[in-house]
Parts: C-alpha cells; structure tokens; sequence
C-alpha cells in the first residue's frame, strides 16, 4: 500500500530490510547500540561488522534517539540506529514513538530522501504488532507535519501479519 500525506510517500510493504535500496534503513536498535539478534542480526550478517562497530563507537545514547552509520555491504547508504528500548529489552508507545522521530530527522542529516523502518519494538520488544503500527505511523506523520526533506517513508515487514497490521493503520490515517 502507499499513500502521499503532505507530499510524502507512505509505503507499507513485505520484504527484508536489508535488502532496500533506499538511502536508509533504520536498525530497531537498543541504547548501547550492540547489534544482537533479530533485526539487527539481520543487518549484520548481511551488511557487515563494520556497521556494529561504528554503531557502538557513537553510543551510548537515550532510549529514543537514533545515530546514523555507514551500511558496509547493504544497498543503503546509511543504516539509523533507532534506540527503541534499552539493554533490558523492554519497550513501550513512547520509546518507540521518539525513536522514528528520531530517525527520520537522522535521515534529514544525512542527506537522504528515504527511509526503511522495521517494526521497532515487535521483536525481542515484543510490543504488539497493531499498537506498533498506529504508534510508528503516527510518529512519522507527526515528523512530516513537523518538517522533513524526507520523500518516501517506507515499512518494511517481513510476514504477511505485520504487513495487514501497518496496512490497517495506514488505511485509518485522516488528513
């Protein structure tokens, strides 16, 4: 699904992230910024060490902030580390709410006209698919509204049930 709110492509897609070709993708990150497993094992094995250890060189940082790396051997250039929870783990509307924020203004410094999220805090996070839909959806719009070069703002979802989650909440978007 895509959808252009404020001149902005929104675009909820299947895939694996670290196989987009936009300029970023993002890295459901924790504060201390060690790449372990999930999403950030993903990015690693495929993209290279060098990403975790830059990654780790620039932290630690607050729980919603994000940090931008190089993305060793990925088609992005730049991989955000969005800190959507700390080293316990846990994470919650808020954390993850600051931290696409936090990463689409990365993006912003970084030069870069788009971006590719996960859903941040669904995996070793386990915050419900649904709620992390309509928080990250929201966040984002809240970040156009405030101000981005940002063109295209991607959701990158690797089964058919985060898909629908991220499709609903799209759908529910009144602008």
């Amino acid at each position: 699904m895509i959808r252009k709110i404020m001149g902005v492509n929104f675009e909820v897609i299947k895939g694996d992230i670290t196989d987009m070709d936009t300029e970023t993708i993002v890295n459901a990150a924790n504060n201390e910024l060690w790449m372990g497993s999930g999403v950030a094992g993903a990015i690693k094995r495929k993209g290279g060490s060098s990403i975790e250890s830059e990654a780790v060189s620039k932290g630690p940082i607050r729980i919603g902030e994000a940090v931008a790396t190089g993305a060793g051997r990925l088609k992005a250039r730049h991989v955000i580390h969005a800190a959507g929870m700390g080293v316990d783990l846990r994470t919650d509307a808020t954390k993850i709410a600051s931290s696409t924020r936090a990463s689409i203004r990365k993006a912003d410094k970084v030069g870069a006209r788009s971006i590719s999220f996960p859903a941040i805090g669904t995996g070793v996070g386990a915050y419900p698919l649904e709620k992390a839909a309509s928080v990250m959806i929201g966040a984002a719009i809240e970040q156009v509204v405030e101000g981005t070069a940002v063109r295209l703002i991607r959701f990158t979802l690797l089964d058919d049930e985060a898909k629908k989650e991220f499709d609903i909440a799209l759908e529910k978007v009144v602008i």
